[in-house]
């Protein structure tokens, strides 16, 4: 017998390749094997890298069909490892010039859930925008609300250091759980009225606007109070809870201590500013957002935004709108905090021109810093984490 190669898995269409002069004997012209079941992948197409590599055949002038070994099954080992490989790949097809039409591999596994009601699923994006957006920022959060009512120091650098002194690493993220439980569903809330509302109030395609002013700051002003009538108390336990050291053992304690000791009425105390507060930043969020994005539409004329893109409109967003309500907001955080600083405000109006006595215009500005370097890269995580949720969650399996 003379010494002959060993067909084992080859480039061609059956699947086989050829080791070559490893001194085996073999006198089969072809060997036929039993059904054997089960399935197999070459070495070499796992990327193990035993050196095995694929040669083509070469011509057999007897043509008796290579007079090598064949292993079986081999269509289906290849189908199968193909199969591995373009996993989660999609085709689409792509018209070239003159009709002529390729396919073209498309993919990376892509999660998809399906959820039929539209409404359930902006809940849910909304509900996970708001819980990842918040948690990433808890410690500027706490900074921005010790600069607001000067309990810790005037700078962030001092608060800061304070708060390490006192409490370590954890007091930053004090009242993050109440945040976090406070936000899931205020954004929930939020982003499905202005979803909502924008839809109803924005004009279709080729129609003119009956409204004299974007549908989009009107959605954002209704998202806004909406959410803030439903959350309102826990947004006033979660400052307690991070102003007021050692006094509250928890979230139900703090409730249980203002109802019993001050009245449920106080659970709202600081509500009418925080509503104007909340609805010219909300309009002037949700509207800077969308007008952002049709300006982005328009300028690189691409329809589909993707996530980095989502995250800058978003934290400039943030931004406009943060900076023109901010002084609101520190009139509010003095409200709630009301006797703790041996003040106490009437209204609004009240607080804000005790600030501007005391403390000057610098007063109503105080934390714009941190806040700033909070509430924009919060803006903008949350809205990526909300159109990023709207794409996993698909109406059918079509879109799946």
């Amino acid at each position: 017998m003379g010494r002959r190669d060993v067909q084992v898995f080859d480039d061609r269409s059956d699947g086989f390749f050829s080791v070559c002069n490893l001194g085996f004997q073999s006198s089969p012209q072809h060997v036929q094997y039993p059904h054997a079941g089960g399935l197999f992948a070459s070495v070499s197409q796992v990327g193990m890298g035993f050196g095995v590599s694929p040669t083509p055949e070469p011509q057999n002038p007897r043509g008796d069909g290579g007079g090598g070994m064949k292993l079986p099954y081999a269509d289906l080992y290849m189908k199968y490892v193909e199969g591995i490989k373009n996993f989660g790949a999609k085709e689409e097809e792509v018209v070239e010039g003159e009709g002529v039409v390729k396919k073209k591999k498309k993919g990376g596994l892509k999660l998809k859930i399906k959820i039929a009601n539209p409404s359930l699923r902006r809940l849910i994006s909304g509900a996970v925008a708001g819980a990842v957006s918040r948690t990433a920022v808890a410690p500027l959060e706490t900074i921005r609300t010790h600069l607001m009512v000067g309990s810790s120091g005037n700078s962030s650098t001092e608060v800061f250091n304070d708060i390490m002194k006192v409490d370590g690493w954890t007091g930053l993220f004090r009242g993050n759980l109440v945040n976090v439980i406070r936000v899931a569903p205020s954004k929930a809330i939020e982003l499905f009225a202005y979803d909502t509302v924008n839809k109803h109030l924005s004009p279709k395609d080729g129609e003119q606007s009956k409204l004299p002013i974007p549908a989009s700051l009107i959605a954002g002003a209704c998202a806004g109070v909406s959410s803030t009538l439903v959350t309102y108390p826990l947004e006033l336990l979660k400052t307690r809870l991070t102003i007021q050291r050692g006094v509250y053992n928890g979230l139900l304690d703090a409730f249980v201590k203002i109802v019993r000791e001050e009245g449920p009425a106080e659970l709202y105390r600081g509500l009418a500013p925080s509503l104007i507060g909340v609805i010219p930043y909300a309009a002037t969020n949700y509207c800077a957002y969308d007008t952002l994005r049709k300006a982005y539409r328009k300028i690189f004329k691409q329809e589909k935004i993707g996530n980095i893109q989502t995250l800058l409109i978003g934290s400039a967003a943030g931004a406009i709108s943060s900076t023109a309500t901010f002084p609101l907001e520190v009139a509010r955080k003095h409200m709630q905090v009301g006797a703790m600083g041996g003040r106490q405000y009437n209204d609004v109006f009240h607080a804000l021109t005790s600030i501007l006595e005391h403390e000057g215009i610098a007063g109503l500005y105080r934390g714009l810093g941190p806040s700033c370097m909070k509430l924009v890269p919060a803006a903008g995580i949350s809205f990526m984490c909300y159109e990023a949720m709207k794409k996993i969650l698909v109406e059918d399996d079509e879109e799946a």
